[in-house]
């Protein structure tokens, strides 16, 4: 058993809240610029002048009032202390906004992806015992009225786009209640704001101060790939506790300097948005958000916005690096000059953890494709991002040291839902690439005997709402928390996670394997979009692998195929199998023989999360693979 911890650097009083720093800076720095949101979108509604599409400031004083205005609108409604609010939506500002008016009415939010589909919606609601719902738009209304009907408890919704701005009040019939099959009569957030009138700013005081740090802030469903999800339940503490002390360590150098900013497009129904969210707030860090993370919408907010840092998912940076090659690799002149770049990026990082600097020749090299390359690479996220921070999957080192080398620096970072997400990340100043990087300050890491990742600390959460069972499974008596992860702590600290305890295969001949090592790899190929070995009793390890369809129009273009040729079609294509086994061999080239893939299949169609194989968080559901796919898996071992 190994163990590494590192002290904590700030501690949560016991009176601490969310929304201290909403008020307090409110009242220090009121015109201090703490978010921008785009001007003539959602609510409030666009001040006089302002260009619709434009970045507008949002001053520490006007957060403050919109969210005192919702916070009010919220008791008014007779949502009280403690009550479950539901949130569905996507990442846009006023779900920060609600967020935080949620908090400061004294109430818990229940986050909810927006793509989930209505029987997940209907558990999430009826197991939080939600009161009330803030959905996005009509068209989530009108999804969600069947299970909204069927829920007598959740009396009350809003819609943040297109209800109804009268105010006839909450009392007569139908007006804002939940699953009254009134599509678009749902009052709207200028609705809410306007009941809201009657609440004193003395009584909404009272409301927000009359919750504690030990208060539950929110209640977030774990994405599980199996069963039901589990409402993990986290306080204000755990929240405070995991961002005070990483912006007092490890982060600061990124989150809490002057200029600082980032654009948020990961759903904040995620606990890993959401703590950028309250890390921004907490820090001095502007905030942005853009609710479509495809390339066409993103790119070009991107580029206006020019954040400081980023923060996605290793997936986001695959298609960056996968698409700047493909688009190069349809020019005879391009396609060479972006892998001499690339691998020029790769060997000057690498050299960046050796002795000294790097050698001349390489600094020069790296120089010339700085200006030809790299720069334009930086360009295309707005100029100015020095950093961006991952989480949710490893990212592999080759991708680690590219962005590096070419100016963009990743922060690997590693947690749970039950961790309040972050409970490691590497330092900007000591960043080890490969590992997921050191325990925040306070955070305890153990490995046990087994190999399990355990984690302690005031970020880990208290257990699972309404279910002890589960709690008792996860949390050990003295307060570890049971990850399912298996990962090894280098001398240093610094944990590397090498799979998942549950997914381990254990072939025929007793080998054991980790799927994560091999799909890792396999998936960084810009025509691979999912993959899942599978193995377990069987002689050998096989894989089933999806096609991007993204990545096969630039593909079918350069080898004169027809733009119209389907997944299905291409499945079966010696040039495509071709290719992918040259990733499979690359992928086997991490793993001893017994562990390396022997046979692989090609699949017709991708995993997609509305077809039930991925999880909001885009982890494969393997039993529903594994079911839906047996006639394949059997094909591989015949």
């Amino acid at each position: 058993m190994r163990e590494y911890s590192n002290p904590a650097l700030s501690a949560v009083p016991a009176t601490a809240r969310l929304t201290d720093v909403v008020a307090d800076r409110a009242q220090r720095d009121p015109g201090r610029v703490v978010l921008r949101r785009k001007a003539g979108q959602g609510w409030p509604p666009a001040a006089a002048g302002d260009q619709a599409g434009t970045w507008v400031d949002v001053t520490a004083r006007q957060f403050a009032d919109e969210v005192a205005a919702l916070a009010k609108g919220l008791i008014a409604a007779g949502i009280g202390a403690g009550d479950r609010v539901a949130l569905l939506s996507r990442t846009r500002y006023e779900w920060t906004l609600a967020d935080y008016a949620i908090w400061t009415a004294g109430a818990v939010t229940v986050p909810v992806y927006e793509t989930s589909s209505p029987e997940q919606v209907e558990w999430i609601l009826s197991d939080s015992a939600a009161r009330a719902i803030i959905v996005e738009t009509p068209a989530h209304e009108a999804a969600l009225a069947d299970v909204l009907k069927r829920l007598p408890s959740v009396e009350l919704c809003w819609l943040i786009e297109g209800g109804s701005d009268a105010e006839p009040g909450y009392g007569q019939p139908g007006y804002g209640q939940a699953g009254s099959g009134q599509t678009g009569a749902a009052p709207s957030l200028t609705a809410l704001a306007a009941e809201g009138a009657v609440i004193g700013d003395n009584q909404l005081e009272q409301r927000r101060t009359g919750r504690s740090a030990s208060d539950p802030a929110t209640i977030i469903y774990t994405s599980g790939t199996t069963g039901k999800p589990k409402g993990c339940e986290l306080t204000h503490a755990n929240l405070l506790a995991d961002v005070r002390n990483a912006l007092a360590g490890p982060l600061s150098p990124i989150f809490d300097v002057a200029g600082a900013s980032t654009l948020l497009f990961l759903p904040l129904a995620h606990v890993f948005a959401r703590v950028i969210q309250v890390g921004c707030l907490e820090g001095t860090c502007v905030l942005g958000h853009t609710p479509d993370p495809t390339a066409t919408k993103l790119l070009p907010d991107l580029a206006s916005f020019q954040p400081t840092f980023l923060l996605a998912v290793p997936r986001v940076f695959e298609k960056v690096y996968n698409g700047a090659e493909q688009q190069a690799a349809a020019s005879p002149v391009k396609g060479p000059l972006f892998r001499a770049a690339a691998q020029t990026a790769i060997r000057y990082s690498e050299a960046l953890d050796g002795p000294g600097e790097p050698a001349l020749g390489l600094r020069l090299s790296h120089g010339l494709f700085d200006h030809l390359v790299y720069g334009k690479l930086r360009a295309a996220v707005g100029g100015k991002a020095t950093h961006a921070v991952s989480g949710g999957a490893p990212l592999g080192e080759r991708l680690g040291h590219f962005f590096r080398g070419a100016g963009i620096t990743i922060l690997e970072g590693y947690g749970l839902t039950e961790t309040t997400a972050a409970a490691t990340v590497n330092p900007p100043g000591a960043n080890k690439i490969g590992t997921v990087g050191q325990p925040l300050p306070g955070v305890g890491i153990r490995i046990a005997d087994d190999g399990e990742v355990l984690i302690k600390g005031p970020n880990v959460f208290s257990g699972y709402w309404h279910n002890e069972t589960a709690t008792k499974d996860t949390l050990t008596v003295d307060g570890w928390l049971r990850t399912g992860d298996l990962g090894e702590l280098d001398d240093g600290g610094y944990l590397r996670v090498t799979g998942r305890k549950k997914e381990l295969i254990v072939t025929a001949g007793g080998k054991n394997v980790a799927p994560a090592v091999l799909e890792d790899r396999i998936r960084a190929h810009p025509l691979v979009s999912q993959c899942m070995v599978v193995g377990d009793g069987r002689p050998y390890v096989a894989c089933l692998i999806t096609l991007d369809e993204e990545s096969l129009g630039p593909w079918l273009a350069r080898h004169s195929r027809a733009a119209t040729s389907s997944i299905a079609e291409l499945a079966t294509d010696a040039e495509i199998i071709a290719e992918i086994q040259a990733a499979v061999d690359d992928a086997n080239q991490a793993v001893s023989r017994a562990e390396q893939i022997k046979r692989f299949r090609i699949l017709p169609a991708d995993f997609t999360e509305a077809a039930g194989y991925l999880t909001p968080s885009l982890k494969v559901r393997r039993i529903i693979v594994a079911k839906d796919f047996a006639a394949e898996i059997e094909a591989l071992y015949q």
